[in-house]
């Protein structure tokens, strides 16, 4: 046998996917939210002088409709495609977008270009238009309350009254000292004689500010611990009696919820423990955390719905969120007859880009529409009856309706949410695994976390329900579960067992 060795030309076919810029432009502005989305349009529009600020619909003055408003769309010969979704006997049809010219450089306004809907989802049933209000329906302006000056954080407060309190200038700096120092909760955790070897000073004189200093408003502050936090609150309110030291002295066994070794520490009976209890739950622990605690961030939903008048239900992007940008007119032809070689490769790559990044919006519009529309058409249920009627749902069944992959559902879910009549839920809250029931049906795990929760809430001091118990609950309504399920959505619920449970209604509240 011979082998020969030298250079061959072979020809070879074969099937790649190459991840082009543009390609992955539009996967990122698919997983982005509206507010995601807009941020990365004004870095766009930065770089490239093709694009422009797209006008709200109206120029944002003119006042728009209501959807219950809206004139109808006849269009009775239009027959729904393949992709229709059927809510209540109606139709919601998803048409595809029209093809968009690679140098397209008019713009339809109040079109997708503007951020809109691609086609307009007419029908009784459904209905994604490119009209709406605020995101949370109300068509009031901002009121007063908007407009309030910001209040002053806790340390400025504090400062304030160090300022008011201490006329000696070594102790203004104790105290100074102390406030840079504190914690966010209000806990001073160095102790005196620590501050008063860095400070150079009498440990006692320290002490003797953070005493001061512990009756400021908000009372309890500059503690050391929690029990020090609360007796200072209790003197303030004249209620720190002996008894009441005892059980500060000993808030393991109340975490505990062990009456009877209290009532036997604090020498006191049954209904003397359940009042001294009541007036501890009424304390601040963490006296900081409330004066200074900053609002929780609003969440911006996506996609509206509300109830249709017609029946069904009526979807549309978040106008006040949308992106909106397009492809600046005439500029192109104007600048090219007069640029230099490298000008026009300049040019044409920046038109290239701008006519794919408004062809990428106008798909993202659309996708988004499609698979909230099917996500409310599968949870219909829920919408109309609550959260026990939940259905399992999973990222497959999705993709299947709509026809597209689970990858992009699941971009298109991700880091969006819809506000609904029953409030702002993120898409994917809809998507939950199936338990099985005993009858053959299955059961979504969030609406059964839900049952837990509502069987806990529904329990008193007599019948409190072990994990066994409502195992038992739950099978007996149809729910195939085992008991570390129950106990693992417990835990996920923050429930307590059984036994903590039943020691904290053995205290009245």
């Amino acid at each position: 046998m011979s082998f020969s060795y030298g250079p061959r030309l072979d020809l070879r076919q074969s099937q790649s996917l190459v991840m082009t810029p543009q390609l992955r432009q539009a996967i990122k502005l698919l997983q982005f939210s509206n507010i995601e989305a807009t941020a990365f349009i004004e870095e766009e529009l930065e770089r490239n002088p093709m694009l422009e600020r797209a006008a709200p619909p109206g120029g944002g003055l003119a006042e728009r409709p209501a959807p219950d408003q809206l004139p109808p769309v006849e269009n009775p010969n239009r027959e729904p495609p393949d992709s229709a979704a059927l809510v209540g006997g109606e139709a919601a049809t998803f048409e595809p977008l029209p093809d968009i010219p690679d140098h397209a450089e008019t713009h339809d306004p109040g079109g997708p270009g503007d951020g809109q809907p691609a086609e307009s989802w007419e029908s009784s049933g459904w209905s994604g238009v490119g009209h709406g209000g605020r995101a949370d329906f109300d068509d009031d302006g901002p009121g007063m309350d908007d407009f309030a000056a910001p209040a002053a954080s806790l340390r400025e407060h504090l400062a304030a009254q160090v300022r008011l309190s201490f006329a000696d200038p070594a102790e203004q700096m104790i105290a100074a000292a102390m406030l840079a120092l504190l914690e966010p909760s209000g806990r001073l955790s160095v102790t005196s004689a620590a501050l008063a070897a860095q400070l150079g000073t009498d440990a006692a004189r320290v002490e003797a500010v953070r005493q001061r200093l512990m009756r400021f408003d908000p009372t309890g502050m500059f503690a050391h611990d929690l029990a020090e936090c609360l007796a200072v609150q209790l003197a303030e309110k004249n209620r720190l009696d002996p008894a009441m030291q005892k059980l500060l002295a000993h808030l393991d066994l109340l975490a505990r919820r062990d009456l009877r070794k209290l009532m036997a520490v604090c020498e006191v009976d049954g209904e003397d423990i359940v009042e001294m209890i009541a007036e501890i739950r009424r304390l601040d622990p963490k006296p900081g955390c409330a004066f200074d605690a900053e609002p929780a961030p609003a969440v911006v939903p996506d996609v509206l719905m509300r109830a249709d008048p017609g029946g069904g239900w009526r979807l549309e992007l978040n106008p006040e969120s949308m992106p909106r940008v397009l492809v600046r007119q005439g500029f192109a032809p104007q600048a090219l007859t007069r640029a230099s070689r490298e000008d026009r490769a300049f040019i044409t790559e920046k038109l290239q880009t701008a006519n794919w990044l408004v062809k990428s919006l106008q798909q993202r519009a659309q996708t988004i529409l499609k698979v909230a529309a099917e996500i409310v058409r599968q949870q219909e249920a829920f919408f109309r009856l609550g959260v026990e009627h939940l259905r399992p749902l999973i990222l497959r069944d999705i993709a299947t309706a709509v026809e597209m992959h689970e990858s992009t559902v699941s971009r298109v879910t991700a880091n969006k949410y819809i506000a609904t009549p029953r409030g702002i839920y993120e898409l994917k809250y809809f998507f939950t695994t199936a338990l099985a029931g005993t009858g053959g049906e299955t059961h979504s795990a969030e609406a059964v976390r839900h049952r837990i929760r509502a069987m806990v809430d529904a329990e008193t001091a007599e019948t409190v329900l072990s994990d066994d118990a409502i195992v038992a609950a739950l099978r007996r309504e149809g729910v195939d579960i085992a008991r570390r399920t129950v106990a693992k959505y417990r835990e996920a619920l923050h429930i307590p067992s059984s036994v903590q449970r039943k020691r904290e209604k053995a205290v009245p509240t």
